[in-house]
């Protein structure tokens, strides 16, 4: 009787263990997500109903389950969304950082293709991220790169301070790209003010009137200064250039810490405190390297090495540079500033040319 006992027992529990298989095994995989049948989607609420790019919104309603797809409609742009996290009831997303601003409506789409609209307003204000210049004169063109410029409508070059904004010229835009035409100005430097259809930011990059400047080289020497380069002479170039049409090369020997220099030996330059700014384009070598910003009003003297001074130059591309003049070792209250160069250590390797243009005092 034992025997038989102890086998009934055991024939028990193969019999549950094998059952547990089965039921296992009819069990449904799932990703996570609640199994709600799709539904007739119904919207009660939708909060916000207008926000920017990664912003977390909530929709509750009715037969909201099994959403697949999230759009919005306006270039139908998608977003992602954690079906794990929703519910029959509420769906939780984000917005797009890539959504296109302005009124639009948002499609929810079920595992049945079944859709529910809802109207949105995305908050995507214009940014810029760079430029194709930072100087400009009456009439020249700068592309601006940033994101939500499509619908942009207005652009002003303006001075809180003084209270002056110049209309800008739009030439074209998209998404990503906004080309400008600048206009006759009488401010020295200004930010530009971009409105499109959800507001108006002001740029962080500013901008600077060639015009208004006093100006060392641009297309050629500004009044009174002529070469006064260490080692080979400095040669108008009008096949490199930033602005305009011509910019000034030099050739640095290798091992002989050459200098470009813009000498005024006829009428040097009285300090002003006015002057804020240096400023100016150099277009670099075969490889990186270091350039020092120098002068003759200085602390450490014309051909020194200020750290405060240093400009990083990428190999093959222009560099820009500004400096403020009382951040820097440039000019000491009282001096006339009569040299202004740019010196290298080295090259040691070979011998290297860089390109300078619209190298400028600004107010």
């Amino acid at each position: 009787m034992k025997v038989n006992r102890f086998t009934r027992i055991a024939s028990l529990s193969v019999l549950t263990v094998l059952t547990g298989f089965v039921i296992s095994a009819c069990e449904k995989d799932t990703d996570g997500s609640p199994q709600i049948a799709p539904g007739n989607p119904v919207a009660t609420a939708l909060s916000p109903d207008s926000a920017s790019g990664g912003t977390l919104i909530t929709l509750t309603g009715s037969g909201l389950g099994d959403m697949r797809t999230i759009m919005f409609d306006k270039q139908n742009v998608p977003a992602g969304f954690q079906s794990t996290l929703n519910t029959d009831n509420a769906i939780m997303f984000r917005v797009p950082n890539e959504v296109v601003g302005g009124a639009q409506n948002i499609v929810f789409t079920n595992s049945a293709g079944r859709t529910l609209t809802v109207p949105f307003r995305a908050l995507a204000y214009p940014t810029v991220a760079d430029a194709t210049n930072y100087n400009f004169s009456a009439g020249t063109e700068i592309t601006l790169t940033g994101n939500n410029l499509s619908d942009v409508s207005a652009v002003m070059l303006s001075d809180s301070v003084k209270g002056i904004s110049d209309p800008v010229t739009i030439v074209s835009k998209s998404q990503k790209q906004l080309v400008v035409k600048m206009p006759a100005s009488t401010l020295s430097r200004a930010t530009l003010t971009i409105t499109n259809s959800t507001g108006r930011m002001r740029t962080k990059q500013e901008f600077v009137n060639i015009d208004k400047a006093y100006t060392i080289f641009t297309d050629a020497y500004g009044a009174g200064f002529q070469d006064g380069s260490w080692g080979d002479a400095a040669v108008v170039s009008t096949k490199e250039f930033k602005t305009g049409k011509a910019s000034i090369g030099k050739n640095f020997q290798k091992g002989n810490w050459h200098l470009i220099a813009f000498a005024n030996w006829s009428s040097a330059i009285p300090y002003s405190a006015d002057y804020t700014y240096v400023t100016g384009w150099i277009k670099g070598g075969s490889a990186d390297y270091s350039l020092y910003l120098t002068t003759d009003a200085g602390k450490g003297g014309f051909g020194d090495f200020n750290d405060k001074n240093k400009i990083d130059v990428k190999a093959g591309t222009w560099t820009y540079f500004k400096f403020k003049i009382s951040d820097i070792d440039f000019w000491i209250p009282g001096k006339n500033l009569t040299q202004v160069g740019f010196r290298i250590q080295g090259p040691n390797n070979q011998d290297e040319t860089f390109y300078f243009d619209d190298i400028m005092l600004v107010k």
